[in-house]
């Protein structure tokens, strides 16, 4: 996924740290992601959610809000207010760069800031909240005793999450003053509202509260037993495929056509966690499948293995190219199954001169009245499908490196 790093001035000047993940191939649309209270650009969730959607085509803008993170700035002289001018900030250096966003995607607070910031962002058409609050005012709850330190000495240290913040009263009075009622109601683009009914720090009511208060065309998923912080990687996986199924009916996906010589365009695989196996795969510019390993070899067991989808590639030529001969015949075919299975066998077993090789066995059934003859002729003519032909014909690869690779990551 390639990656560019730069700053970009806050709502107060200072220089805010930001990372554009972009597709690593056709860019169809941009987001803005918003991070939650005082978590940083670079949370688990955010980095999970912003590589999946790259790999759909859509470019994720993330970055720390003033005074957190690689940010510029003191956290304790933000505010509610604050956060939704540096998210404008961030949305007028996307148009900046001929990237508008389309899609706005905020984590908690940063949820209620996006819904704020929403009406000042025109070229956004979807917006997405993760765990938000429906009153900002909730994220007090966390402070505890810290707000009777801050109301006396004017600014104080919270703890969150094992860090000191130090927060001042001008904050504190800042989302007690907020109200998201009217900012929901006269939204004017599609909601997506995500939330764990077991979050323990932003209560599952907040969804309610949003999604009731919104107008269509609203949705809601339920992220079951996720935690507030999304922080297992299956929990952010699913949450960034919903994500990116839903936008596509309300973003202008404008997929160029296939390269010349690739009438089929560009099968793209791109690695989404480094430490496992888990892949993503766009074939062409409609078409998303994962593909990983089983869990006794490292993977997750979320996808295909390799050899599955090349079975599922013969099986699937298979069944076509009997239909389109049953067809064409008029026979009375009315059901094709394939049953394929892959395994690796001794030269001798093969009735080969050579070592070990790859075999794959297909069990095909037909429903239908069909006769003996009939039935021997689609045997036959099962051989004959395109991918029957390359795996025994063999087939030639033409590996490229692409020279931006190491560049994009700097």
């Amino acid at each position: 996924m390639p990656t560019q790093r730069f700053t970009f001035p806050g709502h107060s000047g200072d220089l805010l740290a930001a990372r554009l993940d972009l597709p690593g191939g056709p860019h169809l649309a941009t987001a803005l992601l918003a991070h939650c209270f005082t978590c940083g650009k670079d949370i688990a969730a955010s980095r999970r959610i912003a590589a999946r959607l790259a790999a759909r085509g859509i470019a994720v803008l993330r970055f720390d809000f003033t005074g957190l993170g690689h940010s510029e700035g003191e956290f304790e002289n933000t505010s509610f207010t604050s956060n939704v001018a540096d998210l404008i900030a961030a949305a007028d250096t996307l148009d900046e760069r001929g990237m508008a966003p389309s899609l706005l995607i905020g984590h908690s607070l940063g949820g209620a800031a996006i819904l704020r910031a929403a009406a000042q962002i025109p070229s956004a058409k979807a917006v997405v909240t993760i765990g938000a609050p429906y009153d900002p005012e909730h994220v007090l709850h966390n402070f505890g005793d810290a707000l009777d330190t801050i109301t006396r000495d004017g600014v104080g240290e919270v703890n969150l999450g094992g860090r000191p913040i130090r927060v001042s009263q001008s904050f504190i009075d800042d989302v007690k003053a907020e109200n998201l009622t009217a900012d929901i109601a006269s939204l004017g683009k599609a909601l997506l509202v995500l939330h764990a009914p077991r979050d323990s720090v932003v209560g599952v009511e907040n969804a309610a509260q949003i999604f009731l208060a919104a107008k269509h065309p609203k949705s809601f998923v339920t992220l079951d037993d996720a935690d507030h912080l999304i922080t297992r990687p299956l929990d952010a996986d699913y949450a960034a495929d919903v994500i990116a199924t839903w936008a596509g009916k309300y973003l202008t996906l404008r997929h160029p056509a296939p390269p010349v010589g690739a009438p089929e365009g560009v099968t793209r695989v791109s690695e989404v966690d480094p430490a496992g196996f888990l892949q993503d795969v766009m074939a062409g510019p409609k078409h998303h499948v994962k593909a990983d390993e089983p869990e006794s070899y490292g993977g997750t067991d979320l996808g295909l293995t390799p050899y599955q989808f090349l079975a599922a590639g013969l099986g699937a030529c298979t069944s076509m190219t009997i239909r389109m001969y049953a067809r064409r015949k008029k026979w009375p075919l009315e059901h094709v199954a394939v049953d394929v299975t892959h395994n690796r066998v001794h030269a001798q077993d093969a009735g080969t001169e050579v070592g070990p090789l790859d075999q794959f066995t297909r069990t095909i059934t037909l429903t239908g009245i069909l006769d003996s003859a009939q039935r021997q002729r689609l045997l036959e003519i099962a051989d004959k499908c395109p991918v029957h032909r390359s795996l025994e014909a063999g087939a030639t690869i033409k590996t490229e490196l692409t020279q931006v690779a190491e560049a994009a990551l700097i």
